[in-house]
């Protein structure tokens, strides 16, 4: 089980006058006992839905196209987000750094169970 736990619990609308309104989603991520936010707009999920299909075999993500900005359906846009980024974390032992960039996670060991642990903590030794 990872120590790292994703949730959105909420999102909120953003018009600007240059372009169309959209939505912002806030993830709640807690590593190691810490938590953080970040705030990402669909069109990031999606980006990030594409990189990591390079290197893992990701859920399936949301549909890109909503017919209309109703709560109840940006809601369930929500959960579903919600439950993408759950499941990228259940299903691999060793998170891709473009996810761990994605969720602002820095100085995370994704080292696998087989290689050797070395010391991949000198930065924050240094930092001292």
């Amino acid at each position: 089980m990872h120590p790292i736990r994703v949730s959105i619990p909420s999102f909120r609308s953003e018009n600007s006058s240059a372009e169309k309104g959209f939505t912002v989603f806030k993830i709640d991520v807690l590593v190691n006992g810490r938590l953080h936010s970040v705030e990402k707009r669909y069109s990031e999920f999606h980006a990030l839905h594409k990189m990591l299909k390079k290197s893992i075999k990701p859920p399936e993500i949301p549909s890109k196209h909503v017919r209309n900005w109703v709560p109840k359906v940006l809601e369930q846009r929500r959960q579903g987000l919600e439950l993408y980024l759950q499941t990228v974390i259940m299903e691999n032992e060793v998170l891709p750094k473009i996810f761990l960039d994605f969720l602002n996670i820095r100085h995370f060991p994704s080292v696998p169970k087989t290689e050797s642990c070395g010391s991949f903590d000198t930065e924050s030794v240094e930092s001292r």
